[in-house]
This record gives C-alpha cells, sequence and structure tokens, in this order.
C-alpha cells in the first residue's frame, strides 16, 4: 500500500482528537520545557551583550569630557600605557564613532534616545585592563586618572561584571537542568500518547496488517503525531520566549539601580537563533518519542 497525504492527514488528527487529554499534557510539557531553554538562551545573550564592554580583563573605563582636545586624549593614553599597573596592550581607545556604535547597541530598545544625540555628543574613552588582581587597588588606579584634564569620570564595574556573570551562569545551568527533566518528562508523555493511540486503534490495525499494509504505511501516522506534539509545543514556547524577550529589555533595560542593565538587549537574530533551536529541540524530542513507541509497542 503506498502512502497518501490525506489519508495521513487523517489518521494524524484522528489520533490527536482521541487522547485530547494526553494530547494536551504533552503540548504543555513540551512547550514548558522549551520555554524554559530558550529563556535561558535569552538571558545567556543579553548579559553577554550588557557586559560586552566589559571583556578581555577591562576593569574599568575612563570616559573623557566630549569636547577633550587631541593634546588631553595623548597625555592620558602616554600616562595609561606608562602606567606599570596596566597591562602591556591594556589600553583600549573607543573613539567619538566608536562610542556611538556602542551606544546605539547598548539602547537599541530605545530609538529615541539614539534620534536625541549624534556622533559629537558622544565622550571618547580608554578602556583600561590592569595587570592588578585586588579590587581595592585597582580602584585606587582608576582614581589617579579621574583628576587629569580633559577626564569626565572614570566608571568601575569589575565586581558588578563577575557577580553578573557567575549568576547568569549558575541560572541558566539551574534553569538547563530544569528543562532537561521536562524534557524527558515530554518524551515519556509523547511515547505514552502514542501507545494509548496505537492500543485504541489495536483492532484497525490487525485489520489492515491483514489486507496487506506495510509497516511504514502503519506506523507513519504515529509518527507525526509525535511530531506535531514536539512542533506545536516549540510554536508555543516561542510565542513565550518573544513575551520574555520583552519583558527583560523593558524591565531591565530601565534599572537605575544596576547601569550596567541599560546594556541588557537581545538583538532579532539571537531571538531567530533561539527559535530556531525551539522547533530543531521540539522535532527532536517528538520524532523521538514517537519512534520509541512504534518500535517498541506496535509489532508490524
Amino acid at each position: 500500500m503506498s502512502l497518501k497525504v490525506n489519508y495521513v492527514a487523517r489518521e494524524t488528527t484522528s489520533n490527536l482528537w482521541r487522547n485530547i487529554s494526553l494530547t494536551i499534557a504533552s503540548l504543555l510539557t513540551v512547550a514548558v520545557s522549551l520555554s524554559l531553554f530558550g529563556g535561558a538562551q535569552l538571558i545567556y545573550h543579553g548579559i553577554g551583550n550588557a557586559t560586552a564592554r566589559w571583556q578581555g580583563g577591562i576593569e574599568f573605563i575612563v570616559f573623557m569630557q566630549p569636547n577633550a582636545t587631541d593634546e588631553q586624549l595623548d597625555a592620558l593614553r602616554t600616562k595609561l600605557a606608562d602606567s606599570p599597573d596596566v597591562k602591556a596592550d591594556g589600553v583600549v581607545f573607543v573613539d567619538k564613532a566608536a562610542a556611538f556604535e556602542e551606544f546605539k547597541q547598548l539602547f537599541q530598545r530605545s530609538p529615541e534616545m539614539i534620534e536625541a544625540v549624534e556622533v559629537n555628543d558622544m565622550p571618547p574613552s580608554f578602556k583600561v585592563a590592569p595587570a592588578l588582581d585586588d579590587a581595592d587597588l585597582i580602584q585606587d588606579l582608576g582614581r589617579q586618572f579621574e583628576d587629569d584634564p580633559g577626564v569626565k569620570e572614570v566608571v568601575f564595574a569589575f565586581e558588578t561584571v563577575r557577580t553578573l556573570q557567575n549568576f547568569s551562569r549558575w541560572v541558566r545551568i539551574g534553569i538547563l537542568v530544569v528543562a532537561g527533566f521536562l524534557m524527558f518528562a515530554a518524551l515519556l508523555l509523547i511515547l505514552n500518547t502514542i501507545r494509548m493511540a496505537m492500543f485504541a486503534r489495536r483492532r484497525e490495525i490487525e485489520v489492515m496488517k491483514l489486507v496487506g499494509a506495510t509497516n511504514w504505511f502503519i506506523r507513519v501516522p504515529f509518527m507525526l503525531e509525535g511530531l506535531v506534539h514536539g512542533l506545536l509545543g516549540a510554536g508555543f514556547a516561542m510565542g513565550s520566549t518573544w513575551i520574555i524577550r520583552s519583558v527583560l529589555d523593558r524591565q531591565l533595560s530601565k534599572n537605575t539601580d544596576l547601569q550596567i542593565f541599560q546594556g541588557f538587549a537581545i538583538t532579532g537574530g539571537q531571538l531567530t537563533t533561539t527559535w530556531i533551536y525551539l522547533v530543531v529541540f521540539g522535532a527532536l524530542v517528538g520524532t523521538l518519542g514517537s519512534g520509541l513507541a512504534v518500535s517498541r509497542y506496535l509489532d508490524v
């Protein structure tokens, strides 16, 4: 017997409705587990974007006045480079154009702020990677430059950044562990749903085998049922992650207690990548659950 699209669609839909309670349970479990996974990915990307300026050992940033002269910039650059407490090649100069690009990245969720400034309004800065490990000594080092001509302020965020990164890492691990357990539960639910569907149609299956139905003719509708479970669950998870992204961007970017959160942003590309993962994992768990069910409980 050859497979027909209308037959497969009809049988798959019938199986889904026949065990509607188990179908809903498996869909919700897949959706919740994938939502947790997606949320963990978004937090990881957002924290990474918020702390991007502090990568590479950068411990403090010396912001200059927007109207600082070339002589003032050169003098501070020389002073930083000659300091024995600063790593070799540990000074990175960020000019106004680069600062404006960084500003647009940090405040990409607030276009009104971007429209309100121009390149010349941006303060140039020096990102400094000290050769010191002690936080108090690093802070003393940075304060040496606060009174230099043309300096606007020195910003320290080393302790905050490290705490934030560690917190993000442990939260992500915890969420992924919970998501993994739920994913396994979803797989078992899908397997049990397919098993119940096969049990409900056991007489039809026997008749189909008697009239010469092939193994794949019988198995495909059940396997597609599992795939639908996974893909629908992934669809719900995509909606959940879109909401999570909106809430995180809106709430954290306006945080006034920790300015570092103002750079918390999740780009459209990062959200799209997360969605692709959700679809792939949803399809995988659905196919795997149904595949195990038909191979173990369907004797054809």
